[in-house]
């Protein structure tokens, strides 16, 4: 849910034009906003004979006419306001109007808007104030307060409070169309706010988006502009208004904005901060090699970059315990060492194939420790020129995946969707390279005759996400690249990804492989199965406010592996199992149901540490329930 409400001030921009007010509806309603608002009056009853235009409405609609005849041209009758909310209606898009006078209360009333605004010309009168809190029901009140002190912003409150009506959002404004920025005084929002104990927005007639937005970041909880779909147009209100690409924009801003505020409970650490802590902050290692119960003291010690082993802050938690391993030099401390105990795997019982991911340098370690069902090979870029056989020697009686490199020489992306054709067939010559590297390894697994080959495939954008239209043009490209590639023996798996992936540190969009809906539709067309990377996918249905049990149910059917992790939120990646947002006894029920011999392995960040401490946790958590 959105907690700003975002209001398109139509106003009198429809000069008089029902169909140019259902214009401003659907354009309007186009950009995102919340509300369209229109303004209903009878001009003899709220401008006087006698009445000058105000200077701006004079440059912007000339002098030839009163006030009186440019306000008649502008009225929207009541038959016209019935059709306009008729229209919106029927187009999904919200609609209120602004009453200025006491008979169109009464029309505006008859609609049961669920919210109305008192315009700051009406904040001083109380006949108007009495009339608007005696209706038949209680609506959300926007108090516009352009033109007003805080003595009589108090006392229109007051007026309406002792009425009953507490449902009040006042609205910080400044009538002058446009208002220059030495005049916003946009803190005076956050004075009305404490002065009287109440909700505060944002009435805005400055020129572009970026008062609107600054008031969010100080609070503001409803943000209203004048919307126009030609700023050029004769009329009052035109010169000081938005169009819709701009319109678009504030609505973007605004969004993004409520996102970066957060919550303010905590600091966390970013997965993007967990990254580059990795290279950028300082760990604890052993300043010399450490033999096995080793009392520590300062002369062990060193604190040394990058970030990958236990923070520097422990320095005196670690002075005094016994060294439970042998260290060499500039081997890290891990948060293990602060303990009597060191995590070490045990006998498993699951109920399919499980395994760990590996890198070929790590093979040896973890393979004389566990017997698992199938090792995960991750490869880096700098994996495909290593000799394989300086790491692996005969025969092995279990299976083997492999996770082809995301990242390629030259901080290439692996991208088989790419538009840019020769970085296409440059990731199709490199994933060629992970296919032979795969089928090269078939000899020290004998009893694998088709092995996986888990991929990130690409289609990711930098800047925002693809247009849902042009999605089938980046699936069609990789179906090129699939039929470029000699697969045989082996068997190529997309995995299912997040929809903001980390890369070189940062966010990216991701756009292929994120919906179920998609993964079942292109999986049956080019007759693929999955990776069902559960992390990934709970950060996906999070954004997306997608239920995460009805995506696993999707999505099982087409695994053919999964990674287990936990997530949180819509970056937190790859956590320990327990730590997120995911219950694992219900997904374990769907997947016993519907991909029962799928193999997985635990997906955890920085797992591998410490002898695969990560891991080993993981997989007693998961121990009985997989």
């Amino acid at each position: 849910m959105n907690n700003t409400i975002i209001i398109a001030e139509a106003g009198v921009n429809h000069n008089g034009d029902i169909n140019l007010a259902k214009q401003l509806i659907d354009k309007a309603g186009a950009a995102g906003v919340d509300y369209v608002k229109f303004q209903m009056f009878k001009a003899d009853k709220v401008v006087s004979k006698n009445a000058n235009k105000a200077d701006y409405q004079k440059q912007t609609t000339g002098n030839n006419e009163s006030q009186l005849d440019m306000v008649k041209q502008l009225e929207l009758s009541e038959s016209d306001y019935s059709e306009l909310q008729l229209y919106a209606s029927q187009n999904k898009v919200n609609i209120f109007s602004t009453a200025f006078d006491l008979d169109s209360i009464d029309t505006v009333n008859k609609y049961k808007p669920e919210v109305i605004k008192i315009p700051s010309g009406e904040i001083t009168n109380l006949p108007y104030l009495e009339k608007l809190c005696n209706i038949d029901y209680k609506p959300w009140i926007y108090l516009s307060t352009g033109m007003c002190t805080l003595s009589e912003i108090e006392t229109a409150i007051g007026v309406l409070r002792s009425n009953g009506q507490n449902k009040i959002t006042v609205l910080h404004c400044n009538t002058e169309y446009p208002t220059p920025m030495v005049d916003v005084n946009l803190r005076a929002m956050q004075t009305i706010g404490t002065a009287f104990d109440v909700e505060v927005g944002y009435s805005d007639h400055t020129l572009g988006i970026e008062v609107p937005i600054a008031a969010v970041a100080l609070g503001a909880r409803v943000i209203e502009k004048h919307f126009t779909l030609d700023r050029n147009m004769e009329g009052p209100d035109h010169a000081a208004s938005l169009e819709q690409d701009e319109f678009k924009a504030l609505v973007s801003g605004i969004r993004e904005i409520e996102e970066a505020m957060g919550d303010g409970l905590e600091r966390t650490i970013s997965q993007g901060e967990m990254i580059n802590r990795e290279n950028l902050a300082k760990s604890l290692v052993a300043s010399q090699d450490i033999v096995k119960g080793t009392v520590i003291e300062p002369q062990h010690l060193s604190v040394l970059s990058p970030g990958q082993g236990l923070s520097a802050q422990n320095y005196e938690k670690l002075l005094g315990r016994i060294v439970q391993r042998d260290m060499l030099e500039e081997e890290y401390f891990y948060t293990s060492d602060l303990r009597d105990t060191r995590v070490e795997p045990k006998s498993y019982k699951f109920n399919r194939p499980w395994g760990v991911p590996v890198r070929y340098h790590d093979f040896v370690e973890y393979n004389s420790k566990i017997s698992p069902d199938v090792f995960e090979f991750h490869l880096s870029y700098l994996d495909l020129d290593l000799n394989i056989e300086e790491f692996l020697t005969g025969k092995y009686e279990c299976g083997f995946v492999v996770h082809a490199p995301e990242l390629f020489s030259g901080s290439r992306l692996m991208d088989l969707a790419s538009p840019d054709e020769e970085y296409r067939q440059y990731s199709v010559r490199e994933t060629q390279r992970v296919v032979d590297i795969t089928r090269s390894l078939k000899k020290y697994f004998p009893l694998v005759e088709r092995p996986m080959i888990v991929a990130n495939i690409g289609g990711f954008t930098m800047d925002e996400p693809l247009p849902s239209e042009q999605l089938p043009e980046y699936y069609e490209r990789f179906s090129l690249s699939l039929a470029a590639l000699d697969l045989d023996g082996v068997e190529l798996i997309p995995q299912t990804m997040a929809p903001f992936p980390w890369h070189f540190g940062g966010q990216r969009y991701q756009n292929l492989f994120v919906h179920a809906e998609e993964c079942v539709h292109w999986c049956e067309k080019l007759n693929l199965r999955m990776c069902f990377d559960i992390s990934h996918s709970k950060l996906m249905c999070n954004h997306f406010k997608h239920d995460f049990y009805n995506f696993a149910k999707l999505i099982a059917p087409i695994t053919g592996h999964l990674h287990l992790g936990d997530a949180s939120g819509v970056n937190g990646e790859g956590l320990q199992i327990g730590d997120g947002d995911i219950d694992f006894d219900r997904l374990a029920r769907i997947l016993q149901h519907e991909c029962p011999q799928a193999s997985f392995i635990p997906e955890i960040w920085q797992g591998h540490k410490n002898g695969g401490e990560g891991f080993w946790i993981a997989l007693n958590k998961l121990d009985g329930i997989i």
